[in-house]
């Protein structure tokens, strides 16, 4: 009940429900009666209240009401607690009056309770100087706060020694440099030569302040005493490792128990110390301080001082620099770690750890990411399934979030190889969702700075027929995960190209939990067309949405397609002209659409390279062959290609092709990559489009889906390979030229007959 009071109070005080005037006339009596309470946890509770009462009491009321009271209360004729509890108050006191009133009604007090009989009075006295040196300023502290610190220093309790010295440390920057160099520094240099000899809590303390310590009297030490420090921290580092033995843990004694983890806890401080220490010996030193140090707090044999050092490893990159590559190594052994906890800190800033060590370093050549860390990729790689075969997801989900890094960090084969596969793996294996979500979001990155045609293909084929046609309802619902991501990663322009019938074919899905979860993804993939270049997207898009309406027996479902309908009603279409409204959302879309056609671009230029490779050619010769050569690569047949022009192939639609080719190579070759790259294949097939339009206008939507069902028919039925043509008739799907995506090259067991449906369904209107 008292303790239920107390917090009561407090609240009704941080809720303002009464008036300050009120609040003390009716309840602050109460509070100070309840302060020396026999129990020791209500008596800390009410205490806890009046300290949070004093900041919004007016001066007066707490002249009159607890000051004045608090010089009785303090004397040593009280008993322990009630000069407990005043030591606490006049901390809290000393920021309310002016300098006149403390120096002559509060300091008297406290230097009576620095003085105190009992050391845990005087250890409590001592930790609220700082407050009060903060409140009576710096004269005031040299001349008064100081020499009591240095008297406690010298105390005979360990506690208030111990209490003394934490408080000195936080006061340093109060003091001038005479003050560290000729009283503290002395005091200080005794304490750690003593603390040895000590309690093992007072090595807990001064491990712990040890940094602070080192940055506060730096530029004072001379160069011997900077050597002293330097090697009392090594000694901290080791503390308790020479003390090895081979008995087993039931077998030693509690006391060596207790004491090895009092070690434990100095070489954890010293670990979170490391990053100050590097710049007390300067980072060009390091190699030579504290390297050796560096490395056996990474190896030490218990996991709260590597998980420590991981947590620090960020810090200790940004600090060395461009001599980063000092610790690749322990990077590697951080990773490979047995612990996950150690791997969980570590990865909170592994994008980072890692763009310095690829920009940093002995080499700064760009393409040699990571070049002289061979081991990286099978430590990431190792350390995915360790977290994958572990029980904490969370761990795992983050890992797989921070691998969306790599591409900056690694090759694009490196990553194809080694990480992109293990990525469809999760997503079609894994148990978790957010797991599979983040490994969905993952592969969406890596496929975004692909750098070959032909593996991004691949991947998109594998996307389509594993997940979005996949036998699982469950992967089906991980396809439009995907999708969502790419509609979020990718520009319009390729979504519409590669995902937007494959997403819209879901409407047929007979598991009402994937319909649903396409009527909440609608209004995005709406989002991706733009007017009037996709129309006939448009169309479909309605179409799917109008049997929905029509033929859905599901009441959750249809309910769901009911507000998409309104939502997709209200939705205001782009266009294919830069509009006020959605200026930036265009120029971000084209942004990412000019980067997609500059990863083409790179990739031809490399093959060019490497078809030249080893044979003299002037610059001139190789700018004229890379003009002349800006053809696209054969493609597997299995993936739908965006073809510029209608789908019927006439002669003037090639002569667009060139012309298309011939602009983006002059627009490459003077580096214009502005905003004109963006519209490259609208341009190429403007006129195209008219003519499409203009076809299309007098059919009825089911010729339209007939046409399609055709194409689709027509290229599952070949199965002998056939070298593309930019003439040949595809299905529409891309934006402005009627292309259209291939779900799959040939016909498997588990989506012939899912096709098949759909076209008796396209044709029954």
């Amino acid at each position: 009940m008292q303790l239920t009071a107390a917090v009561s109070f407090l609240t009704i005080l941080q809720e303002e429900s009464v008036s300050i005037h009120t609040y003390a006339h009716s309840f602050l009596q109460v509070i100070l009666l309840h302060l020396e309470h026999r129990d020791a946890g209500v008596s800390n509770a009410w205490l806890e209240t009046l300290l949070s009462v004093i900041e919004v009491l007016p001066k007066e009321t707490l002249r009159h009401e607890i000051l004045n009271p608090l010089v009785s209360k303090a004397q040593l004729s009280q008993t322990v607690q009630s000069r407990f509890v005043s030591c606490k108050i006049l901390g809290k006191l000393t920021n309310k009056f002016d300098a006149h009133t403390i120096k002559r009604e509060i300091l008297p007090l406290v230097k009576s309770l620095c003085q105190d009989v009992e050391y845990e009075v005087r250890s409590c006295m001592c930790r609220q100087l700082e407050n009060i040196a903060q409140g009576i300023g710096t004269e005031l502290t040299k001349s008064v706060v100081l020499p009591e610190l240095i008297e406690l220093s010298r105390d005979e309790g360990s506690s208030v020694r111990l209490a003394a010295f934490e408080t000195l440390v936080n006061l340093l920057d109060i003091f001038d440099t005479d003050d560290r160099s000729q009283t503290i520094l002395p005091l200080v240099k005794s304490f750690c030569e003593k603390s040895f000899k000590a309690d093992e809590s007072i090595l807990i303390s001064l491990s712990f302040h040890l940094g602070k310590l080192c940055h506060g009297l730096y530029g004072i030490f001379t160069p011997d005493q900077h050597l002293r420090f330097l090697e009392f921290y090594k000694k901290l580092c080791t503390l308790g490792l020479q003390q090895e033995n081979g008995h087993n843990e039931n077998q030693i004694p509690p006391q060596i128990l207790e004491q090895e983890k009092k070690y434990i806890s100095v070489r954890k401080n010293c670990a979170y110390n490391f990053p100050a220490m590097i710049v007390f010996v300067d980072p060009k030193n390091f190699h030579m301080e504290l390297y050796s140090t560096f490395f056996c707090l990474c190896h030490d044999p218990e996991v709260p001082v590597r998980y420590t050092i991981a947590i620090c490893f960020y810090e200790v990159s940004k600090l060395l620099d461009s001599g980063v590559y000092l610790i690749h190594k322990e990077l590697i052994t951080l990773l490979q770690d047995e612990s996950l906890e150690v791997l969980d800190a570590l990865i909170d800033h592994l994008p980072e750890i890692l763009e310095l060590m690829s920009n940093g370093g002995e080499s700064t050549v760009q393409e040699n990411k990571l070049s002289s860390l061979p081991d990286l990729i099978p430590a990431l790689t190792a350390a995915e399934q360790r977290a994958a075969a572990s029980l904490k997801w969370r761990t795992h989900e983050k890992l797989l979030q921070k691998y969306a890094c790599l591409p900056h960090v690694i090759s694009s084969d490196q990553i194809y190889y080694r990480f992109l596969q293990r990525m469809f793996t999760i997503m079609m294996t894994n148990n978790v969702l957010p797991v599979q979500k983040a490994a969905s979001r993952t592969l969406c990155i890596f496929l975004r700075y692909n750098r070959k045609q032909e593996q991004r293909y691949e991947v998109i084929q594998k996307l389509i027929e594993q997940l979005g046609q996949g036998k699982s309802y469950w992967n089906r619902l991980r396809f439009l995960d995907t999708c969502e991501f790419i509609i979020e990663i990718f520009s319009k322009s390729f979504f519409c190209k590669y995902f937007f019938l494959p997403a819209i074919e879901l409407t047929h899905d007979p598991v009402a939990n994937v319909r649903m979860k396409l009527c909440h993804l609608l209004p995005k993939v709406k989002s991706t067309l733009k007017i009037p270049a996709d129309k006939h997207l448009l169309q479909q898009l309605e179409m799917c949405v109008r049997k929905l309406l029509c033929q859905e027996k599901d009441k959750d479902v249809l309910a769901m397609v009911k507000r998409t309908v309104l939502e997709l009603d209200r939705m205001e279409m782009s266009m294919d002209a830069f509009q006020k409204k959605f200026y930036e959302k265009d120029l971000l879309d084209q942004e990412k659409e000019r980067e997609e056609l500059l990863l083409l671009e790179m990739e031809q230029l490399e093959k060019e390279k490497q078809q030249n490779e080893g044979r003299p050619m002037s610059d001139k010769t190789f700018e004229k062959k890379r003009r002349d050569t800006k053809t696209p690569a054969t493609l597997p047949k299995s993936i739908p290609v965006p073809v510029p022009g209608p789908s019927s192939g006439t002669p003037s639609t090639s002569k667009e092709v060139k012309k298309s080719k011939l602009i983006r190579s002059q627009s490459f070759n003077n580096q214009a990559f502005h905003a004109k790259y963006g519209n490259l294949d609208k341009c190429a097939g403007k006129s195209s489009t008219a003519a499409y339009t203009s076809s299309v206008s007098g059919l009825a939507k089911t010729s339209i889906i007939s046409l399609t069902d055709d194409s689709f028919r027509t290229r599952n039925a070949s199965n002998a390979p056939t070298p593309f043509s930019p003439n040949a008739a595809l299905p529409s799907t891309s934006r402005g030229a009627g292309n259209s995506i291939d779900a799959k090259s040939s016909g498997s067991k588990d989506t012939q007959p899912r096709k098949a449906t759909l076209k008796s369904r396209k044709s029954n209107p």
